[in-house]
């Protein structure tokens, strides 16, 4: 990336909207109400042929301390530091408020140069408030329409100059092209372009890693911890991260992408029409991911809803392992340790081996050791057993305990293969594959896990009717 935007402006202008338009997903959360965004969200950003780093931050807010709105003020501060220019956001619509005003002098004070965005110009509703913008003394507003992505060539004119500056070399393109172009148009929200990012096998591509849990367990606490500086919102009050941020990180030379979550409440609890994106952000998250942490407050562990998210996290087929937060508030923690153990094995017997780690996001206790279960865990998950051995194996199983018999007749399992990794995923070619029984499905999976090495990911074992040669073609 050429040079860093930062979006900002107060509240409900259309922020995440103008970001989602430029990176061309649907990334960040967006609604009506106001103060949606509380952490700043990064992404890959392009602008016909311009390409740059965007960040979208919180609303502006006039707060000092250390309230939550004075949190995400700061954060919004530290993008401002980062970036090599800034688009404040105002409302054509609504017009200016006395709040534009005060953040237009606070960044006409500021080091960064700033583009002034006239947004929600679409229509002729907006222009009054167009005229009005001229007055804020940030020079001449860009028109936009976030929502419809009109006045990308005056956007785009805009940006030009800082991408020139930072030695790109750009031939100037036609307006009416610019307008034409479909470049910045959103995909669709089912992630297929980040489905190829993940299906990947590469050393050097990152391990994604999702941060999952209930609300105030400390999951944004762990992340900040892992990256060695504030970069999440944190603090007593519970759901306060909304949107499920990406960071780019490494430990010991491996990339890793930390995806910090919202938490998830039982869903009849759910009222609120933001807490509802949030969680299905998250749960988007977890599809995604390639290995989820659970994260698990040690004083309250393994409530009915972290078994309700462990077992989303199984029936998606990723690698989970289990991070009991707060363990330096635990009194007897050997007892605590035995409890949590015996609940994983009963309430997840399907699963046998899931990894469980006991951690101080806090004090930055035993966090080496939650990494290398992640690398373990994430390279059983990628495991792949020879044809042969599977095989050999088989018929070993099966000697030592047939197949039982349907309607007289001897059920045959005379074939095995691995049809693919993450999760492993077995194909057995079965005689008569409707009449076997789940009892003997388990022993074989158990088989599996025990005899190659597989604990604590999920296994997908599925049966086929091989093809009777003797059959009429």
């Amino acid at each position: 990336m050429s040079f860093t935007v930062a979006i900002v402006g107060r509240p409900n202008v259309g922020k995440s909207t103008l970001f989602n338009r430029l990176v061309g997903k649907k990334l960040a959360i967006v609604d009506d109400q106001p103060g949606v965004t509380r952490d700043r969200r990064e992404g890959d950003a392009r602008l016909i042929d311009l390409r740059f780093r965007v960040i979208d931050t919180a609303g502006l807010e006039e707060a000092f301390d250390d309230s939550l709105e004075g949190r995400m003020r700061r954060q919004t501060e530290q993008a401002l530091g980062e970036a090599d220019v800034a688009l404040l956001l105002v409302d054509a619509r609504a017009g200016l408020v006395p709040l534009d005003e005060h953040f237009a002098g606070f960044l006409r004070k500021h080091s960064t140069p700033v583009i002034l965005v006239a947004n929600k110009c679409e229509g002729k509703a907006g222009q009054p408030g167009l005229m009005e913008s001229y007055g804020l003394g940030l020079g001449e507003p860009v028109p936009f329409s976030a929502e419809h992505g009109e006045g990308v060539s005056d956007l785009y004119e805009a940006l030009l100059p800082y991408a020139e500056a930072h030695g790109e070399e750009y031939t100037p393109v036609e307006a009416e092209l610019i307008e034409a172009a479909s470049s910045i148009t959103l995909t669709d929200d089912e992630g297929k372009d980040i489905e190829e990012e993940l299906v990947l096998d590469d050393p050097e591509k990152p391990i994604q890693l999702a941060i999952v849990g209930r609300p105030n367990v400390g999951k944004s606490t762990l992340v900040n911890r892992l990256l060695g500086e504030d970069r999440l919102l944190t603090g007593p009050e519970a759901g306060i991260t909304r949107d499920s941020i990406a960071l780019d990180w490494e430990w010991q030379g491996r990339p890793i992408k930390l995806i910090d979550t919202a938490g998830l409440r039982r869903r009849g609890r759910i009222t609120d029409k933001v807490e509802k994106l949030s969680a299905a952000d998250t749960r988007r998250a977890i599809r995604f991911a390639q290995v989820v942490a659970l994260v698990l407050d040690a004083d309250d562990m393994l409530e009915k809803q972290d078994l309700t998210i462990a077992r989303q996290v199984i029936e998606e087929g990723r690698a989970l392992i289990i991070v009991a937060n707060k363990w330096d508030a635990v009194k007897d923690k050997q007892e605590a340790l035995d409890k949590l153990m015996d609940r994983v094995q009963f309430s997840m017997p399907q699963v046998r081996g899931i990894p469980i780690v006991t951690v101080s996001a806090k004090e930055g206790r035993n966090l080496p050791k939650m990494l290398k279960a992640v690398f373990d865990i994430y390279e059983t998950w990628n495991r792949r057993v020879p044809t042969s051995r599977l095989n050999e194996w088989l018929f070993d199983m099966t000697e030592r305990h047939p197949p039982p018999l349907s309607k007289g007749r001897r059920i045959k399992l005379r074939y095995m293969t691995q049809a693919k990794t993450r999760p492993p995923t077995f194909a057995a070619f079965v005689s008569i594959p409707e009449d076997l029984p789940d009892s003997y499905t388990r022993y074989l999976i158990n088989g599996l896990r025990e005899d190659f090495d597989l604990p604590g990911v999920p296994l997908r074992f599925y049966t086929r009717k091989g093809k009777n040669p003797y059959a009429p073609k």
